[in-house]
């Protein structure tokens, strides 16, 4: 099986080679995709400079900050075009602990679809973790489980790996959705499918260096976008296409 790990970054020249050297140090046999969205801050050089010394590490350059999902689209695009049949979705900045890669990977191995690193299954935590961002990830998880019917305990987290077969059967092409709701977006999307999403614990540990790319603007768009889906699935499809027409009476049909 091979397998890449996508790892998206804008601004994140404090973070990236440490996290590359961390990752495979942990799993050797990966290769990484770093997708940098034109970052100011010469994170892409740095990335051209990790891929020339190791021919495990590649880079796709874009030409300016597009979201997360898009960067996520454009590396599986990337991935499925030259034969990885495991794609997996990391931070770089140091909040995913390439630790938890195996038991991911080995979840992938057996068969599940979509593996989900989770924080709030037996065994996940988080660690320096503000009070408000808890809020926010446990509280999106809920809502998206109460309008979508998601089975998961953590539907917002970005450490998750997909087998080929499940990024063929979906249209990515019709992922809109960017910040952490395309991570909402992408469950919903497989368990639709029927397609097995299984959790597995992991660790989730605060960025120490750098900033976040956390704002309001993600947080509204989820809860825009997560309440547009719900209520299309909620609400019976003959409400939602409104009235149908009158039956026609005799007394109007030509020649009556």
């Amino acid at each position: 099986m091979t397998a890449l790990v996508i790892i998206p970054t804008y601004d994140e020249a404090a973070n990236l080679a440490w996290i590359v050297e961390r990752v495979l140090a942990a799993q050797p046999q990966l290769h990484v995709l770093v997708a940098d969205d034109g970052s100011p801050d010469g994170t892409g050089a740095i990335a051209d400079a990790l891929a020339a010394a190791d021919d495990r590490v590649h880079v796709l350059h874009r030409v300016s900050k597009q979201g997360l999902g898009s960067a996520y689209r454009a590396g599986f695009a990337w991935g499925l075009e030259r034969g990885y049949d495991t794609l997996l979705e990391m931070d770089a900045d140091g909040s995913h602990r390439p630790e938890d890669l195996a038991q991911i990977l080995a979840a992938s191995a057996t068969g599940a679809d979509l593996v989900l690193g989770s924080r709030w299954v037996p065994g996940g935590g988080v660690v320096n973790w503000p009070w408000h961002r808890r809020l926010i990830s446990r509280g999106g998880t809920l809502y998206a489980r109460l309008l979508l019917g998601l089975d998961v305990k953590d539907a917002t987290g970005g450490f998750r790996a997909f087998r080929r077969e499940t990024l063929e059967r979906l249209p990515l092409d019709q992922v809109a959705s960017q910040g952490y709701c395309f991570q909402i977006d992408m469950t919903r999307r497989v368990a639709a499918a029927g397609m097995d999403v299984v959790e597995v614990p992991i660790t989730f540990v605060e960025r120490e260096r750098g900033e976040s790319k956390m704002s309001g603007a993600i947080v509204r768009e989820a809860l825009w976008r997560v309440t547009v889906w719900g209520a299309a699935r909620l609400v019976p499809r003959r409400l939602r296409k409104g009235p149908r027409p009158e039956p026609e009476s005799l007394a109007s049909r030509p020649g009556a």
